[in-house]
Parts: C-alpha cells; structure tokens; sequence
C-alpha cells in the first residue's frame, strides 16, 4: 500500500486487476462457450477519507465492481486490498467467510433503492440494530442506545425506532439505510447510487449528509453513479467506467475541466445546465454500447467514437497517466483537444 504524494494520505483501498466474468453456456450440456466480462481488469487505489466517484452508464460494471470489493459477488480474479490498521494490509478477494465476517465490520454499502433495501417486517430498531448484533457490539439497553443515537445523526427522531419502513418517505428511508450502515462505525462505504430513487428535493439534504457524516466518522467513501452533476458535488476524483473497464481517472475539477477520453466528453455534454440561457453542444453517441461478451477488437470505445482511427480498431488502449495525476485509456489523449460543457 503506498501514500498519496499530494495530500500525505494512506491508501486505504487498493484495487488491482480487479476481475468479474459470467460464463456464457449454450446446448444440452450447458458448455461454456464465452465469457460475459462485467469488470476487466480494473485497477485503482482510494485514500483513506477520500471520495473516489465510479461512474459511467447503465450496465458498464460499476455496481458490479463495487459489489466485488465488499464481497457481495465473488470476483474472478484481481486483488482487494483493504487497509483494516496501520500495517495491517489484508486481501478481502481471498478471505475465508469467517474471516469476512469479522471484516464486514469495516465494509459497509449503502444501497440504490430505498424500498427493496429495508425489511418491510422490521421496525427501525431492528434494521439499524441488526449489524451491532450480528458483530457482537451491543444488545439490550446499549443496543436502543446506539440506534437512537445513530437515528439523531441522520435526522430521525429517536421515537421512530418501533415504526416500519412503510411510515416513511423515500428520503426518510433512505437516512435509515446510511444509518444501518454507519452503526458499526465502518472504515470504508461503498455508496451504490444512494440518491437516484430520491426526488431532486431531497436529493441535496441527502449529499450534504453524507458529506457532514464523513466528517464525522472519518469516513471514506466509493460513491457509484451515472449522474455527473451529483459526483461534481461530492467527489474529490473520479474514475470513469465504460463495458468493464477504466478510461479515465483523475481529481474531479481535472475532469470537468480538461476531460482526456472521448467518452468522457460524451458523459459531460449530456449533463443538465442550471442556467436556460446556457447552449451546449450534446455529443449524441452513435451506435449501441458493446457487448461485453463479444466486444469489439482494439479500443472498445472505437464504434462510437467521433475521433476513431486505425489504431483504435485493433489496438487496445493502456490506462496510462497523460498528465500529472491524470489517467486516460485513449491512444489519441494527448493530441485531442475535446469540449467541456460551460458550467
């Protein structure tokens, strides 16, 4: 595990080559005949007390990947490397369940839906008390204790914890599940699209929150989205995923500022002006996003690409650094000059 150069800061999670293949299996004896590869050798590395943003379109493997690293889904290969204490480096891809589960402690998700995430026949007490019982931190008295305490933290009322999800709002719900996942007072959050089901209007009390939480507990989050508005607001770099693997990587205003990768400047053209009088040129992309189980030869982003040559087409591009602290997976990001959207 190395040391952020800029900010001092360990890393407190460090992906590489990160792997999540399905097999495809076809006739009576259900053969593999392919692979679906939802995450393709994927490697980064967080800070400890950072917000790294994951982002890119529906079906690229960002939940997937995130998923992977806390173990959700068993990855097909690469190393999680997960900081649990100073000196203290484990990997979580080749932990034994037992093990898991004294690790879990530290890795907590927050999930996208705010429905399907709760227990509709647990009241609050029992959804947000449940990992302090599962890990043997608290029951009985101490265990009302630390739920209304982690209730107040979120903006509920302590009172609340006998009611059942169903008495709440979306937003409301949603307080509830960062709750659950704060209540073992974890080291690492991965935030799968925690705002995406929520009404604008609450969208940002929900971001400042988070924001005020971190604060609080020290917290380092991987906040997964396809919103680029929302990771502007609440990341400090961002990685940007296309069919499985990283295209580019760098500090958040690096990336709305100077975007590297073509793909990039796609994502940005799309994002919505607060200001009517504002015109932006959107980069309609053409054609349909590839098939990870039979993508295409070189650059998987060359079907699509307005600045696609030769190269693109049989060559795969390295994510390289192109500038200081500034990764692109792109042969031409160098030479190009691509737009930003005004702010």
């Amino acid at each position: 595990m190395n040391q952020s150069v800029t900010t001092g800061r360990p890393v407190l999670l460090d992906i590489k080559h990160l792997r999540k293949y399905y097999p495809i299996r076809h006739g009576l004896l259900q053969r593999v005949t392919g692979q679906v590869k939802a995450v393709d050798d994927v490697s980064f590395h967080i800070f400890e007390g950072e917000t790294l943003g994951l982002v890119g379109e529906s079906g690229c493997g960002k939940t997937t990947a995130g998923r992977c690293i806390l173990r959700g889904i068993e990855p097909s290969g690469g190393e999680i490397l997960f900081m649990r204490g100073p000196g203290d480096v484990v990997d979580v891809a080749r932990q034994d369940p037992q093990s898991m589960s004294t690790l879990r402690r530290n890795l907590q998700m927050i999930f996208q839906d705010p429905y399907s995430s709760l227990n509709p026949r647990w009241t609050l007490l029992e959804i947000v008390g449940e990992p302090l019982l599962v890990n043997k931190i608290a029951r009985g008295k101490d265990l009302e204790d630390q739920v209304a305490d982690m209730l107040k933290r979120v903006g509920l009322r302590p009172e609340f914890m006998r009611r059942y999800p169903h008495a709440f709002s979306g937003g409301e719900r949603q307080r509830i599940g960062i709750a659950r996942a704060l209540a073992t007072r974890p080291k690492l959050v991965v935030a799968d699209e925690p705002v995406s089901a929520l009404d604008v209007s609450v969208r940002a009390q929900t971001l400042n929150l988070l924001e005020d939480l971190q604060q609080e507990f020290q917290l380092t989050y991987l906040f997964i989205s396809h919103d680029l508005s929302v990771v502007e607001h609440i990341c400090d770099r961002v990685a940007v995923m296309y069919v499985g693997k990283l295209v580019e990587m760098c500090e958040t205003e690096e990336l709305y500022l100077n975007p590297k990768h073509p793909y990039t400047e796609a994502l940005m053209s799309a994002v919505p002006k607060a200001d009517p009088d504002l015109k932006s040129q959107r980069i309609v992309l053409e054609g349909e996003v590839a098939d990870p189980g039979n993508p295409p030869s070189g650059c998987y982003f060359h079907p699509r690409c307005r600045y696609a040559y030769d190269r693109c087409r049989v060559e795969s591009p390295a994510l390289r650094e192109v500038a200081p602290g500034h990764l692109a997976a792109c042969h031409r990001a160098e030479e190009l000059k691509l737009s930003v959207a005004p702010a």
